[in-house]
């Protein structure tokens, strides 16, 4: 994947018979081994334009490119391996399974993979070697979140959407989870989506795409800083 590209994209939910715009007429270009950071207030239509742009929900208007492949006229079932082959997910509630342990939770993510990686070494990735065969109990936060990265990645996907990653955790916590994530994206080519409302994690993004009402207000060039450096908010 070289690009991802969004033309005219609208999501559009009708209540009380009226058309109600998430999200509207969004135009913009992602780059292979960016990191775009998309940041808003609640309510804005960052968590829409994700769940568009990754494949989990269907645009209503516009169309969506992945390269030259309009993903926009997919059927459900080609939607789905086309967001098994592309797309990696992390939450900031985890989702992870309590009766597995930190292996078997990334041996999960690694089953749907086009190529089997090596399970200890993704776990190495993200620090968590020691931790592996651990039940999710015994993990504290930011260890249950570098385990949804790692399961994320042991898909080996192409595009790494994140929505929230750090809102549930601490801010030395958050920085580390942070770290990982820009390792995971210089280390392995893996272009990044995330999304948050806090203005100080925007900073580690190549691109900051501001949103308000739907819409995209301000995009913004940016010189990446590191998640150590950034300002907590």
């Amino acid at each position: 994947m070289e690009k991802i590209v969004l033309k005219n994209v609208s999501k559009i939910y009708m209540i009380d018979e009226k058309p109600f715009y998430a999200l509207k007429k969004v135009n913009f270009e992602i780059k292979k081994q960016e990191i775009i950071v998309v940041l808003g207030p609640s309510g804005s239509g960052k968590t829409t334009l994700l769940n568009l742009i990754s494949g989990l929900d269907r645009v209503s208007e516009g169309n969506l490119y992945y390269d030259d492949v309009d993903i926009t006229k997919f059927n459900d079932a080609k939607l789905t391996k086309h967001r098994q082959k592309k797309s990696g997910f992390i939450f900031q509630n985890y989702n992870l399974l309590e009766y597995l342990t930190v292996y078997q939770n990334v041996l999960v993510g690694s089953n749907v993979a086009q190529e089997k990686v090596d399970v200890s070494e993704i776990i190495k990735v993200v620090g968590m070697t020691k931790h592996q065969h651990k039940y999710m109990h015994q993990l504290s936060g930011g260890e249950q979140q570098r385990v949804s990265i790692a399961r994320a990645i042991a898909k080996n996907p192409e595009v790494l959407f994140c929505d929230e990653p750090t809102g549930a955790l601490d801010e030395t916590t958050g920085k580390n989870v942070l770290d990982k994530l820009v390792d995971i994206n210089q280390k392995m080519q893996t272009t990044i989506v995330l999304v948050t409302h806090n203005p100080g994690i925007a900073k580690i993004g190549d691109r900051i795409i501001k949103m308000n009402s739907g819409e995209i207000t301000e995009v913004i060039k940016n010189k990446r800083i590191k998640p150590q450096d950034i300002e907590w908010a």
